[in-house]
């Protein structure tokens, strides 16, 4: 069992684990699991941009999960915002072929309006990585990242 992992800079010392998870424009089941695993480069990329890390990553054919260690100079918001545009924007470039047919209004975007943040609540990191991995294509398939910053 590993231990909850600290991020420190001069004065100050963290750990501020967010999970969240973006749902397709209405409910489309149009993901497949070659575009969840580039989704999560996507992200995990974004987040490094933004002194973020992603802790897991995973999803079904109609959401993705994010669990991501923040940064305490970020807003949520932003960051996931960033993370949920280029992630649409990327994916309806490269998979254009498969993902129009699900989409009547193209430019709208690959994902719905909601939107959803929750803290870790003191909950061990494994435990939030274990309901990812429980609730994503299948049974425990996820790709786990490495913890250290």
């Amino acid at each position: 069992m590993a231990k909850c992992i600290y991020r420190k800079r001069s004065h100050s010392v963290y750990s501020i684990v967010l999970h969240t998870y973006f749902v397709t424009a209405y409910r489309r089941q149009c993901l497949t699991p070659k575009m969840i695993d580039r989704a999560q480069d996507i992200a995990a990329s974004v987040l490094l941009s933004k002194e973020c890390h992603l802790l897991e990553c995973d999803g079904e054919p109609d959401h993705i999960h994010l669990l991501v260690d923040m940064h305490p100079s970020v807003a949520p918001g932003k960051v996931f915002g960033s993370v949920k545009s280029a992630i649409s924007r990327t994916l309806r470039k490269e998979f254009e072929k498969q993902l129009r047919e699900y989409f009547k209004n193209w430019n709208k975007g690959l994902w719905g309006d909601q939107s959803y943040y929750a803290s870790s609540g003191g909950a061990p990191i494994e435990v939030l990585e274990k309901y990812i991995q429980e609730h994503s294509r299948g049974s425990g398939s996820a790709v786990k990242k490495d913890r250290k910053p």
